[in-house]
């Protein structure tokens, strides 16, 4: 173990889905005197294990895992309810004098903690509807230079085409009273004033790919349809939050006969490299960042994010020798 530096400090440990980054996570507490919080939007719901790949407690090494399994799945839970209670486990752990380490590849997750969420009201349809007729009516170009006149600065970011974005800054002043530019200089982040180490797992693309074709197959081998059958008959409503994610919405499909295996796992496989590349896209845009370029279970990887981490916490690395990997990591 390492005496982590005073003063609140914390790891992210994010990247695209099946890049490695539980592997590493668990690999960095045990280096570190860590303790893991979950960024996966799906994870925070119990029941929902297989299609999350949630790291089974037999391989957790002994680190205690905060922000997994904590909401029932039939309730609503935002990014704001998230930040509260990361912020919490984080603030706890610190407190305890050990090393918080977020892990998980939710980047809105990610950034309501580490740059803030809008504090601005939230949608209405009606106000929507009637700016999206005035649009259809008149031209994009029209909303934007109502824009322009009511908030420049919001004007000047957004093209005048971008009809979702100029509807949503008119809606937010005509809600409030106060211009969008406005409400964002009042957005504060939980992890104002935290130092964090922010990395990113990047293996090959070609890897990932492959990677994420061998964990669908594992986790239909694990069983992940008999995991969907024990929730419904638990009474879970097939219209739950966590069953419209890219795994369990195509295996609920195939339990109630609407997709045959071999498709259901073609899609499966097919969203979820689609969802990686977008991922890959939401960390670029995010600052501060390290890219480690290779899965997050090797030893490079390990050693490579062991010495980034001692640098920004300035701290000597500890433990395991480069090239050694620590025992119990799950591939995942």
């Amino acid at each position: 173990m390492t005496a982590i530096p005073p003063g609140p400090c914390v790891v992210a440990i994010l990247g695209p889905t099946a890049g490695g980054k539980s592997a590493l996570g668990l690999a960095l507490a045990q280096r570190f005197d860590g303790e893991i919080v979950g960024c996966d939007s799906t994870a925070v719901y119990r029941g929902f294990d297989i299609g999350t790949d949630k790291v089974p407690s037999a391989e957790q090494c002994g680190i205690p895992h905060h922000c997994v399994d904590i909401v029932d799945p039939a309730a609503a839970y935002t990014a704001a309810d998230y930040a509260r209670d990361a912020m919490a486990a984080i603030t706890s752990i610190r407190d305890r004098g050990r090393l918080p380490i977020l892990v998980g590849g939710t980047g809105f997750y990610y950034r309501a903690l580490a740059r803030g969420i809008f504090p601005g009201p939230g949608r209405d349809l009606r106000l929507r509807g009637r700016l999206e007729a005035m649009a259809a009516r008149r031209g994009p170009e029209r909303l934007h230079r109502l824009l322009a006149r009511i908030d420049p600065p919001s004007a000047a970011r957004i093209q005048p085409r971008d009809l979702m974005r100029v509807v949503r800054a008119l809606e937010v002043y005509y809600q409030s009273g106060r211009t969008l530019t406005d409400h964002f200089a009042d957005t504060r982040a939980p992890l104002a004033g935290w130092t964090i180490a922010g990395i990113v797992v990047r293996p090959s693309w070609e890897e990932i790919e492959d990677r994420i074709a061998r964990r669908v197959d594992a986790q239909f081998a694990r069983g992940i349809e008999d995991e969907v059958r024990s929730l419904l008959a638990r009474g879970v409503p097939p219209t739950a939050r966590p069953f419209t994610g890219y795994v369990y919405r195509h295996v609920l499909e195939l339990v109630r006969g609407e997709r045959d295996l071999a498709s259901a796992r073609d899609v499966i496989i097919r969203e979820n490299r689609h969802y990686a590349r977008r991922q890959l896209i939401w960390f670029r845009k995010e600052p501060n960042l390290v890219w480690i370029q290779r899965a997050g279970e090797r030893a490079e990887a390990v050693a490579e994010a062991g010495r980034l981490i001692s640098a920004r916490f300035g701290f000597p690395s500890a433990a395991h020798p480069p090239g050694e990997s620590p025992t119990n990591v799950p591939d995942s």
